[in-house]
């Protein structure tokens, strides 16, 4: 039995196979491009100051930060002096970026930078490289520049108002967390609210930096506030991340 093949069917089938798959592999690939976009991002800032300074950091965004035309409000999470160095996993240990890696959600935006090994927040050199860097996210993202924030645990506690004495125009609101601060220019703080924290048995970094900081503020400073937790040693961050006033305070607070 002879068999015909049909050559002109055949390549007629296969010109509509490629044709359907063509069409179903553009429709997958313009679903990623419009898809959500991650809600984390690690960077690197280099910053040419009076070196080359580089910053890695995690920038994380609301769920819905793609899909909205909104300008959020952008906080700068700095951590303590034990997170430093290369591996920006550390910046996930405490604070806010701890609980968005446990599924917590902020409306607003977090930038979290990693300072260097042996380096140090409030240093001048990394204050500008903070500013730099809020500077470029503000630039580069939907921000809404009236709603600039900062927090910081130890080491950040301090990192988080040295750049506020240096940027007060920058900054709507900060919450330092266990810190200090050179108190030469404290004055430049007269206009921002500020909620410290602190324990009363912390033995790291002691309660009397806070205090004097609040005691020297007030008097020019109406919108100062102090918490200072009974019996709390170093780790006083816990507390005070997992309270949901902190950030509904923060959030009422613009420029």
């Amino acid at each position: 039995m002879l068999f015909k093949i049909n050559h002109k069917k055949r390549l007629v089938d296969y010109t509509t196979m490629r044709l359907i798959l063509f069409i179903f592999l553009f429709i997958i690939n313009c679903s990623l491009i419009g898809g959500d976009m991650p809600k984390k991002l690690s960077k690197k800032s280099v910053s040419d100051i009076t070196g080359n300074v580089s910053l890695n950091y995690n920038i994380y965004f609301p769920s819905d930060y793609k899909k909205s035309k909104d300008d959020y409000p952008l906080v700068l999470f700095l951590h303590g002096a034990g997170e430093r160095g290369e591996d920006l996993n550390k910046v996930e240990i405490h604070g806010i970026p701890k609980l968005i890696k446990n599924g917590r959600e902020f409306p607003f935006i977090t930038v979290a930078p990693q300072c260097p090994a042996f380096q140090w927040w409030p240093e001048p050199l990394y204050v500008k490289a903070l500013i730099l860097l809020l500077e470029d996210i503000i630039r580069e993202y939907n921000v809404d520049i009236s709603r600039v924030y900062a927090t910081g645990l130890s080491m950040g506690g301090y990192g988080t108002l040295a750049i506020g004495k240096k940027r007060p125009d920058l900054f709507a609101a900060l919450i330092p967390i266990c810190g200090g601060m050179d108190m030469k220019g404290i004055e430049g703080l007269k206009n921002i609210p500020i909620w410290l924290f602190h324990g009363d048995k912390d033995k790291v970094v002691p309660v009397e930096n806070s205090q004097m900081i609040y005691d020297t503020l007030k008097p020019m400073n109406p919108k100062m506030k102090l918490t200072i937790y009974k019996g709390v040693n170093h780790n006083s961050w816990g507390l005070t991340y997992e309270n949901d006033d902190i950030y509904d305070w923060l959030l009422e607070n613009n420029k």
